[in-house]
């Protein structure tokens, strides 16, 4: 059952990393619980309870000043959790975003549900940090979107990624999604290869 909460376009993929401050966002539990009610009411037999358990969720992430949603992606469902401060009448205001690290995703199902996909994620949080370590932090934040994109829209380490996959996220997800500055977007394709370096893999743009 889908959710009832509007999907914008324009909404950006975000996810929140490990450099967020924790104050700004829902303790983990809240946000486990969140999901935890988003299953049973996708899960509900009956319209009444789906809505009594989205409303237990909706009131646990108010008293936090967030809100949730449910993406539908042609791969799989995610649950979107952002602060309220960005909505205006059932649309988010991307003027409003401020803090992009302040939005939470959480996969519903389809590939990169549950535990593999921390696994994935945590592996290509291991390539940025290294990249970070070795190339500085234009390449780091270039790397770290590559690790969203590949985490969040095909469930693979990024040494994993085809050509097709890089090509993609050079030329689509990285223009829409990834807010780089002047600085990052000049080397964009050089930090996709570094992150394959760092590994002594084959970068297959090459």
């Amino acid at each position: 059952m889908p959710d009832e909460t509007p999907d914008p376009s324009e909404a950006p993929d975000v996810l929140a990393d490990e450099e967020s401050d924790p104050d700004d966002l829902p303790p983990e539990p809240v946000v486990d619980e969140a999901e935890r009610l988003t299953r049973l009411a996708r899960e509900a037999a009956v319209d009444a309870e789906a809505a009594a358990y989205r409303r237990d969720r909706d009131e646990r992430l108010a008293d936090h000043d967030y809100t949730a949603r449910v993406r539908e992606d042609e791969t799989r469902d995610v649950l979107v959790l952002h602060p309220e401060e960005w909505v205006e009448d059932g649309e988010i205001r991307t003027e409003r975003i401020e803090d992009i690290d302040r939005g939470i995703e959480v996969p519903l199902s389809g590939p990169g549900e549950g535990d593999d996909w921390a696994e994935i994620d945590e592996y290509n949080r291991d390539v940025v940090a290294d990249v970070r370590a070795d190339h500085g932090e234009d390449h780091a934040a270039n790397v770290a979107a590559l690790a969203d994109f590949m985490g969040n829209h095909y469930a693979k380490p990024i040494h994993d990624a085809t050509a097709d996959e890089l090509r993609e996220f050079l030329e689509d997800y990285y223009r829409r999604n990834a807010w780089p500055t002047a600085a990052q977007r000049a080397v964009v394709e050089k930090s996709v290869r570094v992150a394959f370096a760092v590994a002594d893999e084959r970068c297959p743009l090459e």
